[in-house]
């Protein structure tokens, strides 16, 4: 796990959408979605429940998002 991801993950749960964040962080929405799928596999959790919607958090992923953002603020 590294910051990036965990910052990519914490956007994308914060707007509950992987194009909106790739838009505010102006990076490429496969490139975004790679980052946490990363970060999902490293710590073996599925943190978010992607939809044709957007995406919604897990528990797991509720939990890393509290810790998350007191890392990063």
């Amino acid at each position: 796990m590294n910051i990036r991801q965990l910052d990519y993950f914490m956007r994308v749960a914060e707007s509950g959408s992987f194009s909106k964040a790739a838009a505010r962080l102006g990076i490429a929405q496969p490139a975004l979605g790679r980052q946490v799928r990363g970060l999902e596999v490293e710590l073996r959790q599925a943190l978010l429940i992607r939809n044709g919607r957007g995406v919604a958090t897990t528990e797991a992923g509720k939990t890393l998002l509290a810790h998350a953002r007191g890392i990063l603020y």
